[in-house]
C-alpha cells in the first residue's frame, strides 16, 4: 500500500496556529465517502442528523463549561478546517471542537460521546485530538507498543465500532489519514488496539453519562430581576457569566461597578430568589474568589443570616458577571451574526452542491428542498451553539420581552444542592494516585522480568534484584559514572568515535594564545618586542630551567590562592549552622607544621573534611524516605541509573 509524503505537523514549528492548550478537536469519517469519492455530501447530510438526534438525549440539560458541543460539514475545500493532515481538506467529513477550560470532565463526557457515535454507527471513524496531541494514547502510556510515540502517532489513532484502533507501524510506516482510513475499512481486525489499552482508557469514561449530570450543581441564589429573566428564557448563558466574572480585569470591572445594563435602578433594584443550574467547576470559581459588591448594589443581608448572605454574595458575582461579559462583547464587537439560511445557501452553491443546475429545475428544486430540510433540523440541534456566539443580542431581546418582579414570586426555589464535595476531593485524588502508582508498578515489573540478568555498564552496577543485595555504596558509583559520562544535547552519552583525529594548527594557536596573554601591569606579552621582529615565541631558544621555574611558580600561587580562599571560607562558616548538616569522616585535622594556615588552626573539630559519597547517599535516602511511596526525583533518577532502593520490611510485613 503507497503511503503519501506528508510532513508531520506534530511539532509547534510546522504549524501555522498552535491549537488552544484546552480545546480537543475531533473529526468524524464516512466510510463510504472514503472507498468512493464520487459520493455525494448528501450521505453526510443525513449521517450528520442521525448523529445529533442520537446524541441531543445526553447533552440536552447539560451545562458546558465555554462551548456545547458542536458538530459541522466540513466540504472540500474547506481552509477553516482544524484537522492537523493537509489531505483532511479535501475529504468531505463532520468536524467540531470543544473549549472545556478548566473542567476536564467536558473532554471526557466528549469523549464518551464520539465513543458512542462509533457504537451506535459503525461505518464511521473517528478521530480525536488536543494541544497534547493523542491524549487517549497517554491515558493508556503504561500498555503502549515501544514503537508508538508522539512522532509516529500522527493519523494512526482511531474510534471505530466502540472500540480503540492504531494503524500498527509494521504495516503502514509512515500513514497519511487516507492510507490509515482505508486500512482500518478493509482491516479491521489488525488494527484494534490491545486489551490493557482499550480497559485504561474506557474506565477513564466508566460512569457517563450518569457522572455528567453528577458533575452538575444546583444552587439557590439573590439576583436582580434583569439576571433572573435572562437565566429563566436562557439558563445556558451562565457559563459566560461565571467566565466573565472569573476572567475579568480592571477594564471589565469598571463596567461592573456602573451596572448599567443589569441593574438600572442601582440599590433601589429588589433582588429575587431563582434556582441556577451550573457546573461544579463554574460553581467553585464563583465560591472561591473574593469579590467587593459595586457601591451602587442593594445591601446584602447582614453576615449573621448565613445562608441568606451566601445566597446575595453568590448573586451579585454572576450578576456581575453578566454586566462585565455583556458590555464587553458589546465594546468590542465581537458578538457572533448567527447562521442564515442565505449563507448557507450560498455556501452549497460554492460548494457544487446543486450540480450546476438551472434555478427553476425539477432537480434543482429538489436539492433546494432537502437543503431546507436538513438546515431546519440541524438549526434545532446547534441553537445553543448560535447562542453563546450571540449572547448580546439575545439578552436585549430577552429583556425586552414584559417582566416584572411578581413572576418570580410565590414559586417554590428547591434549597441547594450540598457542596461538601468542594472540601472532600482528597480521598479522590489519593483514590487516583494510588491507581497511577499501581499501573506505575506493574509496568516496572514487566520490564524488570524482561530486562533480569542485564547490566548497563554505563551506569554502574544495579541494586535492583534483591533486597539482600543492596549496597547504597551503588549510589556513589552510579553518580560517579553518570557524572563522568561525556553528554551531548540529547543528554549523557559516550562518543561515537573517541580517537577522531583533530587538525590543529600549531603556529596560529600559539599566535592566538599570545595576543590574550598579558604580563603583570596589563602590558601584552609580546610588548617589548622591537618592531619589525617576529611575534611568534620560540620555544626552541628557551631554556628548560626558565620554564620549570615558571611553573613551580604558577603552582605556588595557586596553592597560595586555594589556602587564602579556604580561609575566608572556613571563618564565615564559623558562625553558621551549615557545618552540622554534613557527615564528616574521622580524619585527623592537620597539625599546623604540615602547612595549615593560621585560621585552620583554629578551626572547631566539626570543620573536618566531609566524606562526600556518604553525604550523597545520606541525601537520596532522605529524598527517598520523604516521598512516602509515591514517585519522585530520588527513585525517578536512581532508577535511571539503574540503582533500585529497596522497599522497607515492616510495610512488607503488613
Amino acid at each position: 500500500m503507497e503511503s503519501s509524503t506528508e510532513s508531520p505537523p506534530s511539532s509547534i514549528f510546522n504549524q501555522k496556529h498552535h491549537p488552544p492548550h484546552d480545546t480537543v478537536f475531533y473529526s468524524i469519517y464516512l466510510d463510504s465517502l472514503i472507498l468512493n469519492s464520487t459520493t455525494t455530501p448528501t450521505a453526510l447530510q443525513s449521517l450528520h442528523l442521525q448523529i445529533l438526534q442520537t446524541l441531543s438525549p445526553f447533552t440536552n440539560h447539560y451545562i458546558w463549561q465555554h462551548q456545547p458541543f458542536t458538530l459541522s460539514l466540513s466540504i472540500p475545500p474547506n481552509p477553516t478546517c482544524p484537522c492537523p493532515s493537509p489531505s483532511a481538506t479535501t475529504l468531505p467529513h463532520l468536524h467540531g471542537h470543544l473549549r472545556y477550560g478548566d473542567n476536564l470532565d467536558d473532554e471526557w463526557f466528549l469523549v464518551f460521546l464520539l465513543f458512542h457515535t462509533s457504537l451506535r454507527f459503525p461505518n464511521l471513524s473517528i478521530r480525536l485530538w488536543d494541544s497534547d496531541g493523542e491524549f487517549l494514547l497517554i491515558e493508556a502510556a503504561f500498555h503502549l507498543p515501544r514503537w508508538l510515540n508522539p512522532e509516529t502517532a500522527l493519523n494512526r489513532l482511531f474510534l471505530r465500532n466502540g472500540n480503540l484502533h492504531i494503524v500498527p507501524k509494521t504495516r503502514i510506516p509512515n500513514p497519511s489519514l487516507i492510507d490509515s482510513l482505508k486500512f482500518l475499512i478493509n482491516s479491521p481486525n489488525e488494527s484494534l488496539a490491545s486489551e490493557p489499552i482499550q480497559l485504561a482508557v474506557k474506565n477513564r469514561i466508566s460512569g457517563y453519562p450518569e457522572k455528567a449530570m453528577k458533575n452538575m450543581h444546583t444552587v439557590r441564589v439573590r439576583v436582580p430581576l434583569s439576571v433572573a429573566q435572562v437565566l429563566k428564557h436562557e439558563p445556558c448563558l451562565i457559563s459566560l457569566a461565571v467566565e466573565g466574572f472569573y476572567d475579568r480585569d480592571i477594564d471589565s470591572m469598571k463596567f461592573a461597578a456602573r451596572m448599567e445594563r443589569f441593574l438600572p435602578r442601582g440599590k433601589e433594584e429588589e433582588l429575587v430568589t431563582v434556582s441556577v443550574r451550573m457546573s461544579r467547576a463554574m460553581y467553585a470559581q464563583l465560591v472561591r474568589q473574593t469579590f467587593r459588591a459595586p457601591k451602587v448594589y442593594p445591601a446584602a443581608p447582614p453576615p449573621g443570616e448565613r445562608e441568606a448572605f451566601f445566597e446575595a454574595e453568590l448573586g451579585m458575582k454572576i450578576a456581575c458577571g453578566f454586566e462585565m461579559m455583556y458590555q464587553q462583547r458589546k465594546r468590542d464587537g465581537v458578538e457572533g451574526r448567527g447562521r442564515t439560511w442565505e449563507a448557507f445557501r450560498k455556501s452549497l452553491e460554492e460548494i457544487g452542491y446543486f450540480q450546476g443546475l438551472l434555478p427553476g429545475s425539477s432537480e434543482y428544486q429538489r436539492l433546494l428542498k432537502s437543503a431546507e430540510e436538513y438546515y431546519m433540523n440541524t438549526s434545532l440541534h446547534s441553537r445553543e451553539s448560535e447562542l453563546m456566539s450571540s449572547p448580546v443580542r439575545r439578552i436585549d431581546e430577552v429583556l425586552a420581552l414584559p417582566h416584572s418582579v411578581d413572576d418570580f414570586k410565590g414559586h417554590d426555589v428547591p434549597p441547594s444542592d450540598d457542596d461538601s464535595w468542594l472540601d472532600n476531593g482528597e480521598e479522590e485524588l489519593d483514590s487516583a494516585l494510588l491507581e497511577r502508582q499501581k499501573e506505575m508498578e506493574l509496568y516496572e515489573s514487566k520490564h524488570k522480568k524482561k530486562g533480569k540478568g542485564k547490566e548497563n555498564p554505563d551506569v554502574g552496577p544495579s541494586s535492583g534484584s534483591k533486597t539482600d543485595e543492596f549496597d547504597p555504596s551503588n549510589i556513589a558509583k552510579s553518580m560517579q559514572a553518570f557524572v563522568n559520562t561525556l553528554s551531548s544535547y540529547k543528554g549523557a552519552e559516550a562518543p561515537d568515535d573517541r580517537n577522531r583525529e583533530v587538525d590543529l594548527d600549531v603556529d596560529q594557536f600559539i599566535k592566538d594564545m599570545e595576543s590574550i596573554m598579558r604580563c603583570p601591569g596589563g602590558e601584552t606579552a609580546n610588548s617589548n618586542v622591537e618592531e619589525g621582529s617576529s611575534s611568534d615565541l620560540d620555544f626552541d631558544d628557551s631554556d628548560e630551567s626558565d620554564m620549570d621555574e615558571s611553573g613551580e611558580d604558577n603552582k605556588d600561587d595557586m596553592d597560595a590562592f586555594m589556602r587564602s580562599y579556604s580561609d575566608v571560607m572556613n571563618e564565615q562558616l564559623k558562625s553558621t549552622t551549615l557545618h552540622r548538616s554534613f557527615v564528616r569522616a574521622k580524619e585527623q585535622i592537620p597539625k599546623k607544621d604540615e602547612g595549615t594556615s593560621a585560621a585552620t588552626e583554629d578551626m572547631d573539630e566539626d570543620f573536618s573534611p566531609v566524606d562526600v559519597d556518604v553525604n550523597l547517599v545520606k541525601s537520596f535516602l532522605d529524598s527517598f524516605s520523604s516521598q512516602q511511596g509515591l514517585p519522585g526525583p530520588a527513585s525517578n533518577l536512581l532508577g535511571l541509573m539503574g540503582v533500585q532502593f529497596p522497599q522497607d520490611a515492616n510495610k512488607k510485613g503488613k
